[in-house]
């Protein structure tokens, strides 16, 4: 069983945790576990109490792993909703309420760091694919450099959303990925932008010759 899950064994309970004569642990000093087997019932009041006591120490654990306010909430909705569908896993006897809260969220919040790392990954590949598809057409107008004067002229006839974007991918050396990421426009927006103004400036420079 993985260190990450919050009912592993290893997350035991806390020397401030009292246990009754058969050794469970009680939930006097530990409201969370409390909270948690209630909502394991159903319990939407509990599921309230649980969220208000527990919602910002959580939100910083979670901030300090992602580094993103935004995507900090997203996990935090998300590991809220895995406390109410699975909150039946959770086992009193091996550890504190608030020990399984923060092991759900450290584990959200790192398998959102390596979704969004891995998103960026594929970015990036897709924007060097797409830069070697069109190499062949680039070298033949854009980057020919004995063109260079005719080309930057044939650029003033695009409209800035595509002249910008093709002077960022074959003047400045940037992927798609980083188009996207620096203009804060979608990734398939700026393809289409450099696909369409290529041919834009393709007619032009055929039509100067």
């Amino acid at each position: 069983m993985s260190s990450d899950d919050p009912s592993a064994p290893g997350h035991g309970p806390s020397g401030n945790d009292a246990r009754a004569s058969d050794g469970t642990v009680t939930t006097a000093a530990d409201p969370s576990s409390d909270q948690l087997l209630r909502i394991a019932t159903g319990d939407r009041s509990a599921f309230e109490e649980l969220f208000v006591a527990q919602s910002r120490i959580l939100m910083a654990v979670i901030l300090r792993i992602v580094r993103s306010q935004s995507l900090a909430e997203e996990v935090l909705q998300e590991c809220f909703t895995e406390v109410w569908t699975r909150c039946s896993g959770f086992d009193p006897q091996l550890g504190t309420g608030r020990a399984w809260l923060i092991t759900l969220c450290r584990r959200r919040a790192i398998d959102c760091v390596r979704s969004v790392q891995a998103q960026q990954n594929r970015d990036y590949a897709d924007g060097l694919r797409s830069s070697a598809d069109e190499g062949e057409q680039v070298e033949q107008t854009v980057i020919d450099r004995s063109e260079s004067d005719r080309t930057v002229m044939a650029l003033k006839i695009l409209h800035e959303d595509q002249a910008q974007p093709i002077v960022m991918a074959f003047y400045q050396g940037l992927t798609h990925a980083e188009i996207s990421q620096n203009l804060k426009v979608p990734l398939g927006t700026i393809k289409s932008r450099i696909r369409d103004g290529m041919k834009k400036l393709r007619e032009e420079l055929e039509a100067s010759r």
